[in-house]
C-alpha cells in the first residue's frame, strides 16, 4: 500500500472539474483508491466521494492507493494535482 499527503494548490479546491478528473484518472487502475481528510474516508473512484469531502485550497489530504498497480496510480494521481495546481483549476 502506498500513502501520499497532497495539498489542493489551486484557489477554487476540488470543484467538479478537477474532480472529474481526478475520477477519470483513477479509474483507469486496477487498485483500490482512498481518499483521507481528518476523520473522513471515501472511495477515490467517486465524483461524490471526493467533492463530500469539501476540499478547498490549500486543504491537505491523504490518498491510500492499494493493488497491482498502485506505484503507477499514486504517480499519476500526484502529477495530476500538480498539473491542476499549475493550470488554476
Amino acid at each position: 500500500m502506498i500513502t501520499r499527503e497532497l495539498v489542493i494548490g489551486n484557489k477554487s479546491g476540488m470543484h467538479a472539474r478537477p474532480a472529474t478528473l481526478w475520477v477519470q484518472t483513477a479509474s483507469r487502475f486496477q487498485s483500490s483508491i482512498r481518499l483521507i481528510k481528518g476523520e473522513r474516508d471515501v472511495d477515490g473512484k467517486s465524483v461524490l466521494g471526493l467533492l463530500s469531502l469539501g476540499l478547498s485550497g490549500g486543504s491537505t489530504f491523504q490518498f491510500n492507493v492499494n493493488g497491482p498497480d498502485e506505484a503507477a496510480a499514486a504517480d499519476e494521481l500526484t502529477k495530476l494535482i500538480a498539473e491542476l495546481t499549475q493550470k488554476g483549476e
